[in-house]
């Protein structure tokens, strides 16, 4: 009884043992991490998401050595053993991926919002890199549990042919996406004008969409196939500022460089006071013939398309008004018609 007793007895304390003292050098060891990485200046958003994906890992990492410990130091039968250090491998390589895949995800989600990026980070490379890293962690398990990994690669392939063709739709979408993330043509962030006219700014690229936020808070879904074949104009290549132009009307024999003075003058006090225009530029003015009047067109950059409507709202009352007081008066489309009375026949 006391020999039956003794050999439980011991790899149980044995592992508890170990066990509470690994829990708590890891405890120490976390804080202490963290005290450091708070302290380095600069990589907390680096090292921020490691601690945090490996917080709980460690936790079963210190059990499973507790565990091991224990049978190492057990007088059970060599089947046993067998069987429970084959469960602590497992869970050890199981935890560690997650861990791992976890720390990979964070890490990429601090240094696309460090890089500036207003937005989420995009899911479809956060669900490829966690999704690789679970890979190759379940072909490590099927390998701990003896199971052969080519059979069921080359089933896989088979049984993979017969998804592909019923899937053609989802993974040609899958394709696309990752064409848009690494052509770069279309980033997440970007203001973009779809081939069916709607606009706004690219808010995410998942593995089977694109999601553009309109002006008007709403959020039109694209397959990344459709999105891809489509003619897309990209408003924030190859910058967000861009060119933009105000025409205003005059009669025929106004005073031309008075009028251009004045244009240029208006745009350059508008610069310093509207934040949608932008700053340093030299505004320019060109002139056209139309049937009835002189098109003057004062050309002026914005910081973004999406500021040019209230920049020329706001530039189109100043100059109404200066050229108002200025007394030159601007022309309107008008049409004048003549009536020819009929000949009387006698």
């Amino acid at each position: 009884m006391n020999s039956g007793i003794r050999v439980i007895a011991v790899p149980v304390l044995a592992a508890g043992g170990a066990s509470f003292a690994l829990l708590a050098a890891r405890g120490f060891s976390i804080r202490l991490f963290r005290k450091w990485a708070r302290a380095a200046e600069g990589r907390l958003h680096v090292y921020e998401p490691v601690w945090q994906a490996l917080a709980t890992p460690s936790v079963y990492w210190c059990i499973a050595a507790g565990l091991y410990l224990g049978m190492a130091v057990s007088d059970l039968p060599e089947k046993y053993v067998f069987y429970i250090t084959r469960a602590i491998h497992v869970i050890l390589v199981f935890s560690v991926t997650i861990g791992v895949a976890n720390m990979v995800g964070g890490v990429f989600a601090a240094q696309v919002q460090r890089a500036g990026i207003p937005i989420s980070t995009t899911g479809l490379m956060g669900a490829v890199l966690k999704g690789s890293i679970i890979v190759v962690g379940c072909v490590a398990i099927l390998s701990i549990l003896g199971v052969s990994v080519a059979p069921l690669l080359t089933a896989m392939g088979v049984g993979g042919l017969a998804v592909a063709l019923a899937l053609q739709d989802t993974l040609a979408n899958l394709f696309a996406g990752f064409h848009l993330l690494v052509e770069k043509s279309i980033r997440v962030g970007d203001f973009v004008r779809l081939e069916t006219g709607q606009e706004g700014y690219v808010s995410d690229i998942t593995w089977r969409a694109a999601r553009v936020k309109t002006p008007a808070n709403n959020t039109v879904v694209i397959p990344n196939k459709r999105l891809a074949q489509s003619v897309v104009v990209n408003y924030s290549l190859p910058h967000e500022q861009m060119d933009t132009s105000l025409a205003v009307h005059v009669a025929y024999g106004a005073d031309y460089d008075r009028i251009e003075a004045l244009l240029v003058e208006e745009a350059k006090k508008a610069a310093a006071e509207l934040p949608g225009l932008a700053e340093g530029q030299t505004p320019s003015v060109s002139f056209d013939f139309a049937e009835s009047w002189v098109e003057c067109s004062l050309n002026l950059s914005v910081k973004r398309f999406i500021d040019q409507d209230g920049v020329k709202s706001a530039l189109r009352m100043r100059i109404l008004r200066r050229l108002s007081t200025e007394g030159i008066e601007t022309v309107y489309p008008t049409k004048t018609v003549y009536v020819k009375e009929p000949r009387s026949i006698s």
